[in-house]
């Protein structure tokens, strides 16, 4: 059941992350890899600012920040 909460964070988290940047979405697998992605960048930055998320929405703010850092990223390298 982990599992699913896991993927289930991720893709709103990617889906929230490319409205945000408005890139659009990804797609489902897309949004979930973004947002899974995301959630361990975030997660890294999050630790190293001494910062703890609480709960299911603060894993989803967390995840979404670094979801969007992670879109951020990838335009910089697409565009370079």
């Amino acid at each position: 059941m982990d599992i699913l909460w896991f993927l289930l964070i991720g893709l709103i988290a990617g889906w929230i992350a490319g409205q945000i940047m408005k890139g659009g979405g990804y797609g489902i697998v897309g949004d979930i890899v973004v947002g899974i992605v995301g959630a361990m960048i975030g997660g890294f930055i999050f630790r190293l600012l001494g910062i703890t998320a609480y709960g299911t929405l603060g894993s989803i703010v967390m995840a979404v920040i670094g979801a969007m850092i992670l879109i951020a990223l990838l335009r910089t390298l697409k565009h370079a």
